[in-house]
């Protein structure tokens, strides 16, 4: 395994962490701002919940979800998938992982800046642990496992198609049901008089649970993932036997 640039490490984690203004806009579509309090009107969100059945539901999967995962990939089509630097399989999902390691960052940072209400010393230590843990672990692995589908694709050409609508639904169908199970712990615990409620026991521990079965199963798949993809070999020997064949 080739050591990785310091300098396209850094180049691909700046990209993930810029595109993060660009996604907000796409996942609001911005109209104007609400007369009272002067916050920003979004589009999209109202669009969902206000004209499709189960909208709120489908904004997480089709409108958050679906946004973030693209938005990361194309981070890597566009900077890595052409550069001269990407020389065997296990760098794409590594590259992967980096763009959304740097995208979590600067959502980390936003979300605990921009709280939608105010937040009590103890509220907002819950959601740095769900967010800087949580959330960093969830794009991350996410990213790691479109990454491995991309990867298997340049090996197995007729089926890339294929593989990166399994990767991009894995990705995008474990990033919504997270989101969802963070909205239910969410509605589910509350903070009163410096102690922590469950307003229903239930559902908090079934999304915790739920949202750590995602974390540990998606940390599962990358780990063999990866131990398969060093198993190959290296995209550029491949792409110079395939060119040298073509020669002859």
């Amino acid at each position: 395994m080739h050591p990785e640039s310091n300098r396209m490490i850094i180049l691909v984690f700046l990209l993930g962490m810029a595109i993060v203004p660009l996604v907000a806009i796409a996942e609001c579509i911005p109209i104007g701002f609400h007369p009272e309090g002067g916050a920003i009107k979004c589009f999209l969100p109202s669009f969902f919940k206000d004209f499709l059945p189960l909208g709120g539901l489908l904004y997480i999967f089709l409108g958050v979800a679906t946004i973030e995962e693209i938005a990361k990939f194309l981070v890597i089509k566009i900077k890595v998938l052409k550069s001269s630097e990407l020389d065997e399989p296990l760098d794409i999902p590594l590259y992967m992982i980096i763009a959304a390691l740097g995208f979590a960052a600067v959502e980390n940072i936003l979300v605990l800046s921009f709280p939608e209400k105010p937040l009590l010393i103890k509220e907002a230590s819950i959601i740095i642990a769900f967010r800087f843990v949580g959330a960093t672990f969830l794009h991350a692995l996410a990213s790691g496992t479109l990454g491995y589908f991309l990867a298997r694709s340049f090996f197995t050409p007729k089926q890339k198609r294929k593989l990166l609508f399994t990767g991009f639904t894995l990705a995008i169908v474990l990033h919504g049901l997270f989101n969802f199970s963070i909205i239910k712990i969410g509605e589910n615990m509350m903070v009163k008089n410096g102690q922590i409620i469950l307003v229903n026991p239930q559902i908090f521990y079934f999304s915790l649970s739920a949202l750590i079965a995602i974390l540990v199963g998606l940390a599962v798949f990358v780990t063999f993932g990866f131990r398969d993809l060093k198993k190959l070999a290296s995209i550029c020997k491949i792409t110079t036997n395939q060119s040298a064949n073509s020669n002859h």
